[in-house]
C-alpha cells in the first residue's frame, strides 16, 4: 500500500483527490493539509511515502515546503500537482528535489500511475514540462558545470540512460554491468557535477548533453 498526503490550500481539491485515488486499491490517503509548514508537520508525524504537493499555498508554498522535505525525511517523494505550469516555479520544485511536477488536469489513471512510478524512485514531469525546464537550463548556461570532463565515457552512458528514465537494474542490463556497479557510477555522477538527485541528472542530460557531446 502506498501512503499519500495531500497538500492543497482548496479543501474541494483535496477532497477530489482523495475520493479518486482511493478508488486504487494500492493507495490509501493518509492526511491532508492545507499549506506548507502543516504538510512538514504531518509528514513528521505520519511519514507518508509520496506527498502530492501544491506550488500555491498561504503560511509556507510548496516550493518551500518540497526543499524542507526532501531534506528532513528521505524516505518520502514529493509530487507536485498544481495548476502553474511557469518554469520558474517548475525549474524550483525539481531543483529542490520533487520527484514529478504534474498540472491538475492530468487524468486520473495517469496521476495514480505517477504516484505509484514516484514511489519506486522514477521521475514523472507532465507534457510540456519537461521542455520548459530544458530551455530555462540551456538558457541559463553556456557551458558545462564542473565536473563535467571528468566524467568518463561509461559514466555519461549512464547518466543518458538516466535521462530516457532507466531504473538501475535496466541501466545494469543493458551495459552489461551489476547493479552495484551503477549505483557507485550514478553517486559519482551526482558528486561530480554537484547535482541533488536523479531527477537533476536527468534534467542535466536533456539540457546538457546534445550541446557538449562530441560526435560519434
Amino acid at each position: 500500500m502506498i501512503h499519500v498526503l495531500l497538500a492543497d490550500d482548496q479543501s474541494l481539491i483535496r477532497q477530489g483527490l482523495k475520493a479518486l485515488l482511493e478508488l486504487e486499491p494500492d493507495l490509501q490517503v493518509v492526511g491532508e493539509a492545507e499549506n506548507g509548514q502543516t504538510a512538514i508537520a504531518l509528514v513528521e508525524t505520519l511519514h507518508p511515502d509520496v506527498v502530492l504537493m501544491d506550488i500555491r499555498m498561504p503560511v509556507m508554498d510548496g516550493v518551500a515546503a518540497t526543499r524542507e522535505i526532501v531534506k528532513r525525511f528521505a524516505g518520502t517523494k514529493v509530487l507536485v500537482l498544481t495548476t502553474f505550469d511557469d518554469d520558474q516555479y517548475v525549474t524550483a520544485a525539481l531543483g529542490y528535489g520533487a520527484q514529478g511536477y504534474l498540472l491538475k488536469d492530468t487524468p486520473s489513471e495517469e496521476l495514480a500511475a505517477a504516484i505509484r512510478a514516484v514511489h519506486k524512485g522514477y521521475t514523472q514531469v507532465g507534457p510540456g514540462l519537461f521542455e520548459k525546464v530544458m530551455i530555462k537550463m540551456s538558457t541559463s548556461s553556456d557551458s558545462p558545470p564542473a565536473g563535467w570532463t571528468d566524467l568518463t565515457p561509461r559514466e555519461q552512458e549512464v547518466l543518458r540512460l538516466i535521462a530516457d528514465g532507466a531504473s538501475n537494474r535496466e541501466i545494469a542490463q543493458k551495459l552489461y554491468i551489476s547493479e552495484g556497479t551503477v549505483k557507485n557510477h550514478v553517486t559519482r555522477i551526482l558528486s561530480q557535477l554537484g547535482l541533488r538527485d536523479r531527477t537533476q541528472a536527468a534534467i542535466f542530460a536533456h539540457s546538457f548533453l546534445h550541446q557538449f557531446d562530441e560526435p560519434s
